[in-house]
C-alpha cells in the first residue's frame, strides 16, 4: 500500500539502542551501518559480525510430493539433497528469467525456503499457484527471524554458546541447536564469502540470540553489522543480487548461474527456454570487472562498459572494494566481448580502464 509505514524486524529496539543509521529496504527499516561500512566490512574479514536478515521471507513445504513438487519448480536437483543439508537454487519463468535466487534446506521431517525480502509476495503466490495436492506450503516469515553470523573466527567465538560441535557441520550443513538456551536451527551457509552460520530463530527470541553473540564477540573485535557492508562483501565474492544483476527479464544463463541449474536433472519450469539458450549461445554474459588504475574511481549500476571505445554492456552492480582499494563491478555484457583484455568502464564521462576477474575479486 502507497505511503505505509516500513516494517520492523524484532531486532529494531536493538538497532536503534545501537545507534544505527536505518534506512527503509523491501519494505523494511533496516540498518545501513553502525559504526561506519568500511570497519564493519573489515571486522567480516578479519574477524566476525553479525547480521540482522529478519526481513528475507522463510516458507515450509511438506508432504509426500513436498521433494518432486519442489525439483520441478527449483533448478538444482532437489533429489540430490540429503537430510540437514542445503543447496543454492532458483526459481524460474518459463522463459528462462529469474523470479527469484534463494537457498533450499532439507531438514528431517521438512524442506525450508529462503527467499529475498523483496520477492515474498511475487515468490510464494507464484508457488502456491503451481502446488499440486501432497502437498502442504506455510509461510513462516513473521514468526521467524534470521540471523548471519559471519567470518573468519565465527565458529570459533560461536562453539562455546551451542551444544553442537560445529566443527562436525560442513559447509551448506544444518543443524538443530541450542544457543544460550534458546532453540536455533544453525545453516553453515551465508552472503560474505566467509564462514559462519544463518541462524534461525523464533521471532521472540531473536534479541536474546542477538545480545548472546554481541557479547561473546565483543572481546575479540566482532560487533553488529549493516546492509552496507553486506553488500560489499558479497560484491568482492561476486554474489549476484536480485533486482540489479538478474530479474525476470535475464535468464540464468546469462545472470552467470549455470552451475545452479542442473539441465540433466529432467523437467522443470524454465527448463526448455535455458536449454535451447544453451544451444543457441548465450547473447549476454555477467563478468567481474576491476579498474585498473590508481584512484578512487568507483563504478555504478548503469555505467556504460567500452571495449575499444565502443558500448559492449552496462554495469549491474558496482562499489569501492575496501579488500583491494580499487572500484570493482558486475557487468552484463555481449558474449563476442567477454574475452577482451581491453575493458573500460564509463565513470562519470571518463573511461576508467577495467580488467576481468574471473572468479572472485577477493
Amino acid at each position: 500500500m502507497a505511503g505505509a509505514e516500513p516494517l520492523q524486524t524484532p531486532l529494531h529496539d536493538r538497532h536503534v539502542s545501537l545507534g544505527a543509521r536505518l534506512v527503509e529496504f523491501a519494505g523494511f527499516q533496516m540498518p545501513v551501518s553502525y559504526d561506519g561500512i568500511l570497519a564493519e566490512h573489515r571486522r567480516v574479514r578479519s574477524v566476525a559480525g553479525v547480521f540482522d536478515v529478519s526481513h528475507m521471507g522463510e516458507a515450509e513445504v511438506r508432504g509426500p510430493e513436498a521433494q518432486s513438487f519442489l525439483d520441478q519448480l527449483t533448478t538444482n536437483d532437489v533429489t540430490s539433497l540429503e537430510p540437514n543439508q542445503a543447496h543454492y537454487t532458483l526459481l524460474l519463468n518459463r522463459s528462462g528469467g529469474v523470479i527469484d535466487d534463494l537457498i533450499l534446506y532439507r531438514l528431517e521431517d521438512r524442506y525450508l525456503l529462503v527467499v529475498n525480502a523483496a520477492n515474498v509476495q511475487k515468490d510464494f503466490e507464484w508457488i502456491v499457484s503451481h502446488q499440486p495436492e501432497g502437498v502442504d506450503f506455510r509461510n513462516i516469515s513473521e514468526e521467524t527471524a534470521l540471523l548471519a553470523w559471519q567470518g573468519p573466527r565465527a565458529a570459533e567465538i560461536l562453539a562455546p554458546l551451542v551444544d553442537t560441535d560445529l566443527a562436525a557441520v560442513p559447509s551448506f550443513g544444518i543443524v538443530k541447536s541450542h544457543l544460550a538456551g534458546v532453540s536455533v536451527v544453525l545453516a553453515r551457509t551465508g552472503y560474505t564469502g566467509e564462514d559462519g552460520f544463518e541462524i534461525f530463530v523464533g521471532a521472540a527470541d531473536a534479541p536474546f540470540v542477538w545480545d548472546a553473540l554481541l557479547e561473546a564477540g565483543e572481546p575479540h573485535g566482532a560487533g553488529p553489522t549493516g546492509l552496507g557492508a553486506r553488500d560489499t562483501l558479497r560484491l568482492e565474492k561476486q554474489y549476484r543480487l536480485y533486482g540489479q544483476d538478474m530479474d525476470e527479464s535475464v535468464t540464468a544463463l546469462e545472470a552467470g548461474l549455470g552451475w545452479a541449474v542442473k539441465l540433466d536433472k529432467g523437467d522443470f519450469l524454465g527448463r526448455d527456454a535455458l536449454a535451447k539458450l544453451k544451444r543457441e549461445g548465450v547473447p549476454r554474459l555477467s563478468i567481474g570487472l576491476r579498474v585498473d588504475e590508481p584512484g578512487r574511481h568507483i563504478p555504478r549500476a548503469g555505467c556504460d562498459v567500452l571495449v575499444g571505445g565502443k558500448v559492449v554492456g552496462e554495469v549491474t552492480s558496482g562499489t569501492f572494494s575496501p579488500t583491494l582499494e580499487a572500484g570493482i563491478a558486475l557487468a552484463n555484457v555481449e558474449r563476442a566481448a567477454v574475452k577482451s583484455a581491453d575493458f573500460a568502464i564509463r565513470i562519470r564521462d571518463r573511461d576508467a580502464h577495467a580488467v576481468r576477474a574471473r572468479k572472485t575479486f577477493v
